[in-house]
């Protein structure tokens, strides 16, 4: 049996989050699914329980922190000072991303040669914007990933961490269905850069390019937003 650890919790938690997120989205824009074309509140819903879920399982697997999330991990350290746990959330964050999308990969396997659209593809795995304009896209990430924190600053010093995962889960549906348009509001490195480090590697069926050019914003923008985000708080 896995020894419960902060380490293993980020790590199993951010797989899980990923394992949903990622799997909502292959069933909605991939090929011949069951979920094809169902639009992106389905999407956005999968993604909300998939972070609460996480949590729960990231608190179950020894991370009573349960961030799921690089930004709000340097964020949180930034504000209380304590930075010993950074590296190793951030590793264990990025590993769990990596593998939960993965995952995607080997569940909706036939689905990627049935597919001929190369973005939707990439779409499984990582963010790009819907209109190209890079102050903008960099201010969703940044402005999203801000009310992120301090949302989810506000639910754990008012609630029981009973209640606080579902509510996190409804700031995340609440955020995807406002402010995800634009983007497909990402606000986590982790999120985004495992699972398209996991699109250039594995051998996906006519697949196209990782779109590394856009890479840097949906990082740069959510680590600004947290960090900003805790100075407000």
């Amino acid at each position: 049996m896995l020894e419960p650890s902060p380490f293993l919790g980020e790590f199993m938690g951010t797989l899980v989050m990923i394992l949903f997120g990622s799997g909502v989205v292959a069933n909605v824009l991939l090929s011949k699914t069951k979920g094809n074309n169902s639009g992106l509140i389905v999407i956005t819903t999968g993604w909300a329980i998939g972070v609460t879920i996480g949590i729960f399982v990231a608190q179950k697997f020894g991370s009573e922190a349960a961030h799921l999330n690089s930004a709000l991990t340097i964020a949180f350290a930034f504000k209380s000072g304590d930075w010993s746990n950074v590296l190793p959330f951030i590793l264990a964050q990025f590993l769990g991303a990596f593998l939960g999308s993965t995952l995607t990969w080997l569940f909706y396997y036939p689905h990627w040669e049935a597919t001929e659209d190369k973005a939707a593809k990439l779409g499984v795995f990582a963010t790009s914007p819907a209109i190209k304009h890079t102050p903008s896209n960099f201010f969703a990430e940044f402005l999203g990933t801000l009310i992120l924190f301090v949302g989810v600053s506000s639910i754990y010093s008012s609630q029981g961490s009973g209640l606080s995962p579902y509510l996190v889960g409804m700031l995340v549906l609440v955020i995807g269905n406002a402010l995800g348009g634009t983007t497909g509001y990402a606000i986590n490195p982790a999120r985004d850069l495992g699972p398209r480090i996991a699109h250039a590697i594995l051998p996906i069926a006519g697949k196209g390019d990782s779109n590394w050019s856009y890479a840097w914003i949906p990082v740069v923008g959510p680590i600004l937003g947290a960090l900003v985000g805790s100075l407000l708080f």
